[in-house]
């Protein structure tokens, strides 16, 4: 394959910098928290580019709103990028929710099509049939394993947990061989701290539970900045987060995470292990061009629908702007 210049990406520098103009920033998510009505925050949305509605405003109509906005947000890169792995390193989490779905609406009898999201690397209902006849063959081979691994677990344990874990696994290692086969160290660096900051979170998790270092073991991702091993023998010893995160972008995060590893709340800590990692992204707004404006371009819109999703759904439930405001990550732009 012939390497990829910079260069090669200038119209699509261009054309990410007219998109980041719409992203929501801090002053419209808060418009559409204080808006009297779902349709007036709704119309907020439109504003910025989703797509107009004039119907009921539900938990399911938003659900659809935001599938239509990442399907759309995807193809229109697939079209543009000139390696389409950079995009793929995205839509892989969504492979691995849907196997998460089948696997477990299989285990229960239950129809999972309501739960599928058509936005990864392999078709949803082309995924669905792959399990229901256990013929994978034509799937990524990492995906493969890991949903064969997890049928197993489910089957002999009946405990979800730990067929989550399975494939929580293979998504960070299936995303961290696709990010490193592109060569963008921005993407890696990227995927790196994704994994750092889900490491923080299972030792918080594992200190509040008070388990022991294998266990913690157990649970730890590979391909972070920190090393697993590292992580084990600091908590072992009685070694602090401070230690571990002293130099890292992660620091404030692991500051919080002392107290919450104590049984403090959980919801800022978390919130800062998401802003260290978009803090991480927002150095590409100093690229001119290159892989890596649309790199967190992509990840921008990611943390934009999940920021829609947490508004219109706490304003659905009834719950004061204040409560939801504490549960929204900083914005990119």
């Amino acid at each position: 394959m012939a390497t990829i210049r910079d260069t090669d990406y200038l119209f699509l520098s261009t054309r990410v910098r007219a998109l980041e103009t719409r992203l929501l920033d801090r002053e419209r998510m808060d418009q559409m928290l204080e808006a009297h009505t779902n349709q007036e925050a709704m119309r907020l949305l439109a504003e910025r580019g989703y797509p107009e509605t004039e119907e009921e405003v539900t938990v399911d109509s938003i659900n659809e709103m935001l599938a239509k906005e990442r399907e759309a947000t995807f193809k229109d890169f697939y079209l543009f990028a000139p390696d389409r792995r950079l995009v793929d390193v995205f839509k892989i989490k969504y492979d691995y929710h849907n196997a998460k779905v089948l696997l477990k609406s299989e285990a229960m009898g239950q129809d999972p099509a309501r739960l599928l999201i058509e936005a990864g690397r392999v078709p949803a209902k082309e995924l669905e049939e792959a399990v229901r006849s256990s013929d994978l063959r034509s799937m990524p081979v990492l995906l493969q394993d890991a949903i064969v691994k997890a049928r197993e677990v489910l089957g002999t344990t009946k405990d979800p947990q730990l067929a989550d874990f399975i494939l929580d696994r293979a998504y960070f290692e299936d995303m961290f061989r696709v990010a490193n086969e592109t060569g963008s160290d921005f993407l890696e660096s990227y995927v790196r701290m994704l994994i750092d900051a889900a490491n923080l979170k299972s030792i918080v998790r594992t200190l509040r539970m008070g388990k022991n270092a294998e266990f913690l073991e157990s649970v730890l991702f590979t391909g972070g900045n920190i090393d697993k091993s590292r992580i084990v023998n600091t908590i072992a010893s009685g070694g602090g987060l401070d230690e571990l995160y002293a130099i890292s972008d992660l620091k404030e995060a692991a500051e919080a995470g002392n107290a919450a590893a104590k049984g403090g709340g959980l919801t800022r800590f978390e919130k800062l292990c998401d802003d260290a990692v978009t803090a991480c992204i927002s150095k590409a707004k100093y690229k001119a061009f290159g892989e890596a404006p649309m790199v967190a371009y992509l990840a921008a819109k990611e943390n934009e629908l999940t920021a829609v999703r947490i508004i219109m759904t706490g304003r659905l439930a009834g719950l004061d702007p204040d409560v939801i405001r504490e549960r929204l990550r900083d914005s990119y732009v």
